[in-house]
């Protein structure tokens, strides 16, 4: 039994708490290679609740031009997977909140998935987002090396998934669920209209035993109460890369500020 299992998932005592969560998305190692351990510390004292540390990756097919030209830059500069694993070595000497590797299933394979679990559970990370690993695959070939290491895998559905395929997912999963607020990728949306409203109101009356965080579109105070209304709370991405791109660490607290200003 890996020694993750035995202390209860960040993420899940996270989710336990009725405040609305507030994830934040960064590309490890941008806007410079050594940047990450930063972010991160800039993120915990800001406030945020959860953060995904995006995993570079030549052909992110889920990404927009803002995360894509982030994770371009970092591969530019020599960030690589190990690289990212050699930087949260001591991780959890100082970061408290939950964490969340986001990334593409090939330089998890490449690593090799055990060891890449591995690796994660000895820094102390939570959970994995591969949106690419489907969850046939998942749960034939990985499920038990992702419980073996006490690592969460959390999936994304969209507006386009059948219900069967969410109950389908809903089950499999034991933190949250990724919901995709609409089908294009990410930072294309300016705000939510009725449709993605009735949307999100549609999951959220399923009455899922997981719970629902928004993603994809979410950039401001305004849009972060919409996708939070009938869900437990939203990722920001792509407008985060922007502020730190923009404006450099100096920008996070007063983005992160912003975004919920009580």
């Amino acid at each position: 039994m890996s020694q993750a299992t035995l202390v209860p998932n960040r993420i899940n005592t996270r989710m336990a708490d009725p405040k609305k969560v507030l994830s934040i998305y960064f590309t490890a190692g941008y806007p410079e290679k050594e940047d990450t351990v930063k972010v991160l510390s800039q993120l915990q004292e800001s406030g945020v609740d959860l953060v995904e540390i995006g995993l570079p990756f030549s052909d992110p097919l889920a990404d927009g031009p803002t995360i894509q030209d982030s994770s371009t830059a970092a591969l530019k500069k020599g960030m690589s997977t190990q690289l990212l694993f050699n930087q949260l070595k001591d991780i959890r000497k100082s970061i408290h909140i939950p964490l969340i590797v986001m990334g593409y299933f090939n330089p998890m394979l490449q690593y090799g998935v055990d060891a890449f679990l591995s690796e994660c559970a000895k820094i102390g990370i939570d959970g994995i987002i591969m949106p690419d690993l489907p969850l046939a695959e998942y749960e034939q070939h990985y499920k038990k090396l992702y419980e073996k290491h006490g690592i969460k895998n959390i999936f994304l559905i969209t507006p386009q998934t059948s219900d069967a395929r969410i109950k389908a997912i809903d089950q499999a999963s034991d933190s949250f669920i990724y919901l995709v607020s609409t089908a294009s990728v990410t930072g294309s949306k300016s705000g939510f209209g009725a449709e993605q409203e009735a949307y999100f109101e549609r999951i959220a009356q399923m009455n899922l035993k997981n719970p629902l965080v928004v993603g994809f579109g979410i950039h401001d105070a305004h849009t972060f109460s919409q996708a939070t209304k009938h869900t437990s709370g939203a990722i920001i991405g792509s407008a985060f890369i922007k502020t730190i791109t923009e404006r450099g660490l100096a920008g996070i607290a007063p983005f992160i500020k912003s975004l919920r200003p009580d």
